[in-house]
């Protein structure tokens, strides 16, 4: 019989530490607002209703940034999030930025056009950020940090990132505690890269499944072994272990060869608060 561990969080002081990390780290450098590229999707939504919370209504925008073939129910959503909140918002469309790099490289797969989509929108968010004098708010979870499952210099890109250290079923769970709209909770996972696209048709196993693997892979410490004996199939455990192994360079700054004595990333450490 297969392992089943409680990741169960308590939200209420979940949400207090969440919006205080916000407001710490976006205060203690220098800043007051926040910038959050709102897909619709509830990893996004979150991260805004989080930020409104911290920083007060006032000093959030969200950014919605469609392509010619983003689900139509994806801008209806992030827009259920901007009237529900009253956060401030622009729609800014990415079709005209990609599309003369999809013409130029038709051979492109989806892959490709879905990671230019979005740097896209990472470039359109920095934009925003020095527009609006505000900090960018990251939407990634710990189960897509761990998988990879992210675009390097895309999504994967921002300022801070609270929702950093919740599985995707955490997420859940802090979403609805925070009433966010159903409709936005229990829609499949999905970048909308593409049409028809989903997290979970594209990864090959449900979020359910995998962090209950990751929990023990990496809170727990199991070993492989463990885990087998956890009651999880060797081709799964193997195949989550290669992708947290293989991708563990999204996670990191770029190594920095060491010629000195005091090297960034190795010897010069100092805590991020350091003179504040």
């Amino acid at each position: 019989m297969k392992k089943t561990s409680d990741l169960s969080i308590d939200t209420e002081l979940t949400c207090k530490i969440l919006t205080g990390f916000i407001q710490t780290e976006i205060t203690r450098a220098g800043f007051s607002k926040a910038v959050v590229g709102l897909s619709g999707g509830i990893d996004s939504s979150l991260s805004c209703y989080l930020a409104a919370e911290a920083l007060g209504t006032e000093n959030v925008l969200a950014v919605r940034m469609p392509y010619e073939s983003s689900s139509p129910g994806s801008l209806d959503h992030a827009r259920l999030v901007i009237d529900e909140l009253g956060v401030q918002s622009k729609t800014v469309p990415i079709t005209e930025m990609v599309q003369p790099l999809f013409e130029r490289f038709p051979e492109a797969g989806q892959i490709r056009r879905g990671n230019v989509m979005a740097r896209a929108r990472m470039i359109i968010l920095y934009d925003q950020s020095e527009a609006f004098d505000g900090l960018v708010v990251g939407t990634g979870n710990k189960t897509e940090i761990l998988l990879g499952y992210t675009t390097l210099f895309g999504d994967s890109a921002c300022a801070l990132n609270p929702l950093g250290d919740l599985y995707k079923t955490q997420v859940r769970q802090l979403a609805r505690a925070m009433e966010l709209p159903e409709v936005i909770i229990d829609k499949p996972p999905s970048a909308d890269l593409w049409v028809g696209q989903t997290d979970e048709d594209e990864l090959g196993f449900t979020y359910a499944e995998v962090d209950q693997l990751l929990y023990l892979l990496v809170d727990e410490r199991y070993s492989p072994e463990d885990c087998l004996e956890a009651g999880f199939t060797e081709p799964f455990v193997k195949a989550v272990i290669d992708l947290i192994r293989v991708n563990h360079f999204k996670r990191v700054m770029p190594p920095i060869a060491k010629l000195s004595n005091r090297t960034i990333g190795y010897d010069f450490l100092y805590l991020r608060d350091w003179g504040t």
